[in-house]
């Protein structure tokens, strides 16, 4: 891993702010490790185990999880295809939900709910304390909700306290809710829905990184409703990229502190979404993509 860091291709480096974790802006999201619908096991674990030693190898020191994807299942995966981990490697899992055995998605938010995930995913894992955890509040069916998360929070802040957990992080959250959070404990990033076309954060994204707060966007590439533009697909086509790579390196000339933790159990695909810190946008490109957000709050 000490190798690997030393080559800045991965969309340079962030240090997460009051912590020594550094990592490459290009990380690793591990939901897709497991299997359907984030559900049961992958068809094809020993593919899996190879996905994630290829990151490593390639200089990825960021991976996002949870031990409710799965659930157990990619945690367990993590821990089988890198365990003992390499030096330098930071492991960002969230608390906030379980997973019944009809797969459904359900809140799991009561103080002693947070506490045994917390203890699952330091089992699955194969660790004594976690990097960072985020808690990911509830809100609606496709993006944050204002409400109090005083109560999750300070359980993150005791499991703090006892060595559990290293750093504290927020997903699905609003502005307010950051801030609600921020008056108990230090918050070093904060997980949203957000890309070239979804951008209702931007002015959170701008506050955080005024303050060096990671933001890290999931559903990069739209998620569920994967982005779809004529123009996403023009400039790449320029470009020589495919339209993937480029909305990933618009986010990564977006704003200096976001993270990027695209997901795939493909080998090829890993590669594909590596490259894109290698892409260089003109400031007519960017001006060309900032349309695409335009272009689409006016159909909604």
């Amino acid at each position: 891993m000490t190798n690997a860091m030393s080559e800045p291709t991965l969309g340079g480096r962030f240090t997460f702010p009051g912590t020594s974790l550094t990592v490459q802006r290009i990380g690793y999201g591990a939901m897709q490790l497991a299997g359907p619908g984030v559900f049961g096991p992958p068809r094809d674990p020993d593919g899996a185990v190879a996905v994630l030693r290829e990151a490593v190898a390639a200089g990825v020191n960021h991976i996002d999880t949870s031990d409710f994807y799965g659930p157990h299942v990619t945690n367990q995966i993590i821990r089988r295809a890198l365990h003992p981990y390499p030096a330098g490697l930071v492991i960002v899992t969230k608390l906030g939900a379980r997973r019944p055995a009809d797969g459904s998605w359900q809140p799991a938010v009561s103080p002693r709910e947070l506490t045994e995930a917390a203890h699952d995913n330091l089992g699955n894992l194969g660790l004594e304390a976690l990097d960072i955890v985020n808690y990911r509040a509830v809100g609606a069916i496709h993006g944050p909700a204002e409400g109090p998360i005083a109560e999750q929070v300070t359980v993150l802040a005791e499991l703090h306290r006892k060595g559990l957990v290293r750093h504290i992080g927020l997903s699905n959250v609003t502005a307010a809710q950051v801030a609600e959070a921020q008056a108990i404990a230090p918050i070093v990033c904060v997980q949203n829905n957000y890309n070239l076309a979804y951008r209702h954060d931007d002015a959170l994204v701008e506050d955080l990184a005024r303050r060096g707060i990671a933001y890290v966007p999931f559903f990069p590439l739209g998620g569920f409703t994967p982005l779809q533009s004529s123009t996403l697909s023009a400039v790449a086509e320029r470009l020589g990229a495919t339209p993937m790579q480029v909305a990933q390196a618009w986010l990564l000339h977006r704003s200096p502190n976001i993270l990027l933790i695209p997901g795939t159990s493909s080998r090829a695909h890993l590669r594909e979404n590596l490259a894109a810190g290698k892409l260089t946008l003109s400031p007519e490109i960017l001006a060309e993509l900032d349309g695409i957000a335009t272009a689409a709050a006016a159909k909604h």
